[in-house]
Order: C-alpha cells, then structure tokens, then sequence
C-alpha cells in the first residue's frame, strides 16, 4: 500500500503553494546534478538538511528512506575508487584505491543525498492527489497526470490480488521454496495477477463512464498564492542563485 507519512504536518513548508514546490524541487535537482565542485555540492547538503528540518519531518523516518539506497551508495564506494583511472591514494594489499574514483564517489553521493532530502522535504509534504492536481495545474501532459492520479487510486486493487492468490496457494499447503514447482507456481501466480487486474480494470472503467468519467480527474481544490508562498519564491530564488553562482561564476 502506498503510504503518505510527511503529507501530514502543520509547518509552513506543508502549507506552501505545491506548485511553487514542485517547480523549485525540479529546478533544485538540476542544478545540484549539474554541480561538480564541493563547495557547491556540500552547500546544496546544508540546504537540503535546512529544508528538512523546516519541513519537521520525522527524522527516523527520513533515515529509514535514506537507508533504502545506502546499499548503492556502498556499491558505489566498492566499485568506484577500484575501477577509475588515476593517481592511488589508497592501497589494501592487492587493491588500489584512486583518487578520481574517490572524489567522484564522493560527488555522486552527496548529489544523491541532496536530491533525495529536498525531495522529502518539498514533494513528500503533499499528498498523491494534490501532487497530480498541481502537475495539472502546470499544464503537465493530461495523458500522464491521468495515469498517475489512477495509477495512485487503483494500485491497492492488484496488492489485494496478489494477497488473495497467496492466502488461496497457503490454503494448499504451498511452501516456497527453490524447486521447479515453487517457479511455475509462482508464475501462475503472477499470471493469474495480470488476468484479475485487467478484468477489475475493465469493470472498474465501465463503473467510471457509467458515472460520466470523461479522461480526466477534476480538481476541486484552488491554488492560490499567500504571503508565505512569496517568502518561499524569493528565498528559493536567492538559494538558486547562489549555488549558480557558487558552481559556474565564483
């Protein structure tokens, strides 16, 4: 099930226009993906931990996220400094760790880091709903907000599927397991998944046009600029330049 545990909060980031969010989170990441100098990048860090903090998201929650992708960090820093070109800076019995594998690891992990906590902080403190309805709002394809807002609605229907078939194989005694009969149930399974998704698919698109659905959602709710969203455009306006003005002209 898809979860929204930062979408709920009172600080003024959560109430802050999704529109201006999204725009400056995108704006944020290319700059900072851009970014090659450690000056840079290590500010980009600082801004993104500030935004957390503003955002008062829950920290261990955050450190759960930031712990899903800590497994590519540390192939990146056994992979990298062992397989680049260059000057050693390190050396471990047979293994030779360089120093462009290094500062480049170090790079690809602090952009990453950055991205990940602005994102948190900017996209994560709105729901699903309100994040397809501001992408709308930005005149974002209709085809694509389409299937993300019903994508959003309706994935739970083939978790519940997938449940239902594994509760009916448990019934049968099935024990998972690595032999060939565990592989060909598993993909029947799977098989039998895509067959139910589609004809819920097909049911619940009927009950849709039978309730005058026309190819797109309708956003009740308005978008309107406060005082706080103002701050908030100047102060990301005063951030993005500086890191432009950090990274290509200091």
């Amino acid at each position: 099930m898809i979860t929204e545990p930062f979408a709920i909060g009172n600080s003024w980031i959560h109430r802050i226009d999704p529109r201006l969010k999204i725009v400056f989170a995108t704006l944020y990441s290319f700059i900072i993906a851009l970014s090659d100098r450690f000056p840079t990048l290590f500010a980009g860090l600082v801004i993104s931990i500030s935004l957390v903090v503003m955002a008062r998201l829950n920290i261990r929650r955050v450190s759960g996220r930031l712990a899903v992708v800590s497994g590519f960090f540390l192939l990146l820093w056994i992979v990298m400094p062992l397989t680049y070109e260059g000057p050693v800076m390190y050396r471990l019995g047979p293994l030779a760790f360089t120093r462009p594998g290094i500062i480049l690891s170090s790079k690809i992990t602090l952009k990453s880091i950055s991205i990940l906590l602005a994102f948190m902080a900017l996209v994560a403190t709105m729901t699903f709903a309100t994040l397809g309805y501001a992408l709308d709002r930005l005149h974002i394809s209709g085809k694509l907000v389409h299937l993300f807002l019903l994508t959003y609605r309706y994935i739970f229907v083939i978790e519940q599927e997938y449940q239902r078939l594994m509760r009916a194989a448990r019934i049968r005694n099935f024990c998972p397991g690595t032999n060939m009969h565990s592989y060909k149930t598993y993909a029947y399974i799977i098989g039998m998944l895509f067959v139910r998704a589609s004809a819920r698919a097909r049911r619940v698109h009927q009950a849709m046009l039978c309730r005058g659905f026309k190819g797109r959602f309708y956003c009740l709710r308005e978008f309107k600029s406060a005082r706080c969203d103002w701050f908030f455009l100047i102060l990301m306006a005063l951030i993005s330049t500086g890191l432009i003005y950090l990274q290509w002209i200091y």
